[in-house]
Formats: C-alpha cells, sequence, structure tokens
C-alpha cells in the first residue's frame, strides 16, 4: 500500500493505494455527450509509462528517429512532451488538495486538463494534480509524478492472485451498458450501447491481430470473438481463405492444438503481466485482453432466448420487458486502435503502413469505427 504525498511540502494527498495495470481504456474518447464513469477501482492506483498532456509538437516537427525513440513508429498528429509516469487515481481518493480556478481547459461539461495541472496542495499551493471529468472522457486524477512522492505505508501487501483465482472469481465485463448522456430535455438521459470497455479493448487487440496476421486472411472462433473481430479482420486484410488462425487460450483452457497461428490471451489485472503458455510449439503471437473481456469470450452469454411452451425453465431469460440493445454491429474503438497500432514496431512494414494510410484517407474505416 501506498500514499502519495506533496513533494513540496509533504502533505499527504491520497487514502492509502494498491497498484494495478493501467486499463486499457485509460485514454478513450468515447462518443458525444457521453458521461462515462470514474476510471480506477477505489483505493487502487496505476502508472501511465506514456507522457501525458502538454506541451505538444506536431508530427512534422519530430524527427523520425526521435520518434521512435519515443516508442512512435508511424505518423500521429501530435506528440505530447510531457514527463511521462503519471499516477492514475479514482478522484474520489484525493485528499489535501483544491481546484486552481481558470484552469478549466477547454472542457464542454467539466475539465478537461487541457491548461495543465488544474489541483493544488491546499497547504503550500503547489499544482500536483489533473483532473479530467469532461464528456465522453473517463473521470480521473492524474498526479504528477515530478511534484508528489510515492511512500509505502502499514497495511496488508499481498500478493497478486493467481491466474486460478482470477479464473475462479474474476469478474466479466458485460458486453451492454447502459450509458448517461448530458442535456437530455428532462434532464440527464440514458441509452443502451456496447460497454466502452469492449470496444477499447477490440481496438487494441485488433492493432495486435493485425500484425499477428502478417498480411494474410485470418480466422477467429465463431460465436462472440467472431462478432468482436472477425469483421474488421475481414475488411482490413486480403481477400481468400485463412491463411493464419486465431484462438482463445488461457489458464484453464485446453492445450491448443498446432495450427494455432494467434492466441488470444487475458491481461493479470493487477500485474499488468500478459498470460503466455508454458511451451508454445510452434511460437504463437499472443493477443493480449483485459482479463474481464476475456473472461466473457471464454463463457460467453446466450443469444437468442427461445419462447417456451408451459411453465417458463429457470434458465430462460425472464426480462420483461427486454432490455434495449445496440442498433448497430459492434465496432472496435478507433482511438484506441490507432493508439495501438502506431506504437507497435511492425507498422513500419509497407503493407501495415498502407492499411494506417487507408484509414486516414477513409477506407473502411467509416463502417468500422
Amino acid at each position: 500500500m501506498f500514499v502519495f504525498v506533496c513533494a513540496g511540502c509533504g502533505a499527504m494527498l491520497t487514502t492509502a493505494l494498491s497498484q494495478v495495470a493501467l486499463p486499457v481504456h485509460a485514454r478513450q474518447k468515447y462518443g458525444n455527450g457521453a458521461q462515462l464513469p470514474v476510471l480506477m477501482e477505489p483505493g487502487t492506483f496505476a502508472v501511465d509509462p506514456e507522457p501525458w498532456g502538454g506541451p505538444w509538437r506536431m508530427w512534422d516537427e519530430v524527427d523520425p528517429g526521435e520518434a521512435a525513440a519515443r516508442g512512435i513508429y508511424a505518423a500521429v498528429y501530435a506528440l505530447s512532451y510531457g514527463t511521462p509516469g503519471s499516477s492514475v487515481i479514482a478522484p474520489g481518493d484525493v485528499r489535501g488538495t483544491r481546484l486552481i480556478p481558470g484552469k478549466r481547459g477547454g472542457a464542454c461539461c467539466g475539465l478537461d486538463g487541457a491548461d495543465g495541472p488544474n489541483m493544488a496542495c491546499e497547504r503550500c499551493d503547489l499544482p500536483v494534480a489533473t483532473r479530467v471529468d469532461d464528456c465522453s472522457l473517463w473521470q480521473v486524477v492524474r498526479l504528477g509524478p515530478d511534484v508528489v512522492h510515492r511512500v509505502p505505508v502499514d497495511g496488508t501487501h499481498g500478493a497478486p492472485l493467481s491466474w486460478a483465482e482470477l479464473v475462479e472469481n474474476g469478474e466479466k465485463t458485460p458486453l451492454f451498458e447502459p450509458i448517461a448522456t448530458w442535456g437530455g430535455r428532462l434532464g440527464t438521459d440514458h441509452y443502451w450501447s456496447w460497454s466502452p470497455r469492449w470496444e477499447a479493448a477490440a481496438g487494441h487487440a485488433l492493432a495486435h491481430l493485425l500484425v499477428a496476421s502478417q498480411g494474410q486472411p485470418v480466422k477467429v472462433p465463431g460465436g462472440l470473438t467472431a462478432d468482436v473481430f472477425q469483421r474488421a479482420l475481414d475488411a482490413l486484410l486480403p481477400a481468400g481463405p485463412p491463411q493464419r488462425r486465431a484462438l482463445l487460450a488461457g489458464p484453464g483452457q485446453p492445450s491448443q492444438d498446432a495450427g494455432a497461428d494467434i492466441l488470444l490471451v487475458p491481461v493479470h489485472p493487477q500485474t499488468g503481466r500478459t498470460w503466455t503458455p508454458v511451451d508454445p510449439t510452434p511460437p504463437a503471437y499472443v493477443v493480449p485482453l483485459p482479463l474481464g473481456v476475456w473472461l466473457r469470450l471464454i463463457s460467453p452469454p446466450p443469444y437468442f432466448p427461445v419462447p417456451p411452451s408451459g411453465r417458463i425453465p429457470m434458465d430462460v431469460l425472464r426480462d420483461d420487458p427486454l432490455p434495449l440493445l445496440p442498433n448497430h454491429l459492434f465496432r472496435p474503438d478507433q482511438g484506441t486502435f490507432l493508439h495501438t497500432l502506431v506504437r507497435l514496431p511492425a507498422v513500419r512494414s509497407p503493407w501495415l503502413r498502407r492499411i494506417l494510410e487507408g484509414h486516414k484517407e477513409g477506407a473502411a474505416s467509416a463502417a468500422l469505427f
């Protein structure tokens, strides 16, 4: 367990927190006017290894070698030159701070952090953090790595859960969620949508699947996995019979046969480590998925309840009326997809560059994202 203290005066700025992996949707911008919930679970923090916020430099101002050294291998609109390593926490875990007047940024309905740190230490007025809670952004507080210190505190330092424990007790991420919006006629309104967390996870994994494809058609397992990935893969890769095969793999799953070229596997939510097979033969490309998404893929929900005759069996869906469902096919998150793809060294290969350039020109992207 840790607390964060002000580097200027030593005042305590947070409750006791345990470190976990940074969620894959941490930088997601979702929809238009959506009220997204808090990014981090209470009592946890994650370290973002990448720079965040200003100052910014446009792509044509950056030498490609310098960009590659920073882990960017294809053109982006602009690069952040902020200090990497900010600690990401839930707003409710902050203590001893105040908002800085005039630091609202270019926000629409809240704070977006565009003006830099907008929270100061109550004791010494040092700007220590940036709160983000604007529409379409996950609510979060980012503690500046150069203005706060992380201090160990007494408390339970439990070992990370084992993979078996995670499979047994892990929570599946729901496919559909009610999304709150701003400005309805009667106040805050809601609509049912594909889960933003699923869309971000799919965008992240899709970038890896493209790299793993080596430019050849890929076949993923049927059912929910195909609903999430197959349409996008078929649109982005050449037509023809599948040349590479992707399978779900992970703790508690049967050993995969030798025909699997790609494995869709879980990421440990506490350590951030990707599950890997003990002795993959032949070696397969490992595509990471958040644990909750992976658990749902290996145990998908029923799709179509069957109207029974007589008494309703216990295992039949009983919602009445049925919940509203999205009015469009599943779409991976575009921003997460691009953010991931330009950070994979393989994007420098000509065939992936063509996909990236085609996406920027609008080819296939309108239907997929």
